[in-house]
């Protein structure tokens, strides 16, 4: 049985086991990477995996992290 649950960014930046990664969300799914450049790298192959999807990707600093915006 297929899960029909909608998972969404604001789902996964609340949620601690993303914290400190790059998140990418398409069709759906979600993948992590550890530095930008993976995170790229699984993009390119996930844009040719689902080439109607458009992916949405983040960075989810850890908790403790200080974000200074100028």
């Amino acid at each position: 049985m297929k899960n029909n649950k909608k998972i969404t960014m604001i789902k996964i930046m609340s949620d601690p086991q993303y914290q400190g990664k790059h998140v990418i969300l398409i069709a759906n799914q979600v993948y992590t990477a550890s530095t930008g450049k993976i995170a790229n790298k699984i993009v390119d192959r996930l844009e040719k995996k689902y080439p109607n999807e458009v992916p949405a990707m983040t960075y989810i600093p850890k908790s403790d992290t200080l974000i200074l915006w100028l």
